[in-house]
């Protein structure tokens, strides 16, 4: 009897720990957050870290901005620069580009608004794309179990697949990273994930060049019990920006102070 149940409940059981559908079934639901994304307002902070040819660091600076949907579609608002408060200036040209903004949006014929939430919507169908490619582009392989953030998470490592040929300019860096996913075991959702460059690698419109060796980790957190986003993406390295400036150090974006825009959402004018 007791090797009879092991058997029934051995199809259960396998799939389960299979790392390419745990890969797939996360996919999956990271396309629901993104849906669900959408109605949330942040605060989001990007920090620069340069560091001096012996790795000490050299300079440090920050931006933070308020990103909500204005009419549709996301604005970001500056509102502090190294943790300070903008000065009486900024503040007020950054107020003078909102209310042009709001009344750009609002002058808009319909057939205008729905073209440009339409591009959006585009923009971020188009960053997902690189996903659907996963399966195909990698061998993954269950590494192991860790506790993270509070929760049991799978560690999956994903090794380029060879004789994969990426099927757009978007995924051409695959066969130069290799991948490290960390997937909560209740709601498989990605709690973390790590690429390293293999070689020197482009991505992001080809706006960003990264060094071999770099490191580029994202990590999520569950939001109001409904929706995992993201809490704080780095990129460690050595890094070419827009093709042009030259830094080694870190990028660091972390993503605060998240609210559902249709009951809570901050109120941008002064």
């Amino acid at each position: 009897m007791r090797l009879l149940l092991l058997a029934l409940a051995l199809p259960a059981v396998l799939p389960a720990q299979d790392p390419l559908e745990i890969i797939r079934r996360s996919t999956e639901l990271d396309r629901r957050n993104t849906e669900i994304s959408r109605s949330y307002t942040f605060l989001q902070r990007q920090e620069q870290r340069d560091l001096d040819a012996s790795g000490k660091l050299k300079k440090t600076e920050s931006e933070t901005f308020d990103v909500t949907l204005l009419e549709g579609s996301p604005y970001r608002r500056l509102v502090a620069r190294d943790d300070k408060p903008l000065s009486q200036k900024d503040a007020g040209k950054e107020e003078a580009k909102l209310q042009h903004s709001i009344e750009d949006r609002r002058k808009e014929t319909p057939e205008q608004r729905e073209r440009r939430v339409a591009d959006w919507e585009r923009k971020r169908q188009k960053q997902r794309e690189p996903l659907k490619e996963l399966p195909d582009a990698f061998n993954f392989k269950l590494a192991g179990e860790e506790a993270l953030n509070g929760g049991d998470a799978f560690v999956i490592e994903g090794a380029p697949r060879p004789g994969y040929r990426p099927k757009s300019a978007s995924t051409a860096f695959f066969p130069k990273v290799k991948l490290r996913f960390w997937i909560d075991k209740k709601d498989y959702q990605w709690v973390r994930v790590d690429l390293e460059s293999l070689d020197t690698i482009t991505f992001g419109g080809f706006l960003i060049r990264l060094a071999k060796g770099s490191h580029l980790t994202i990590e999520n957190a569950r939001i109001n019990n409904e929706v995992w986003l993201p809490k704080r993406a780095a990129i460690k390295g050595s890094v070419r920006i827009a093709l042009v400036k030259v830094m080694r150090g870190e990028i660091i974006y972390t993503f605060s102070d998240y609210k559902k825009f249709q009951t809570d959402s901050r109120v941008l004018t002064q």
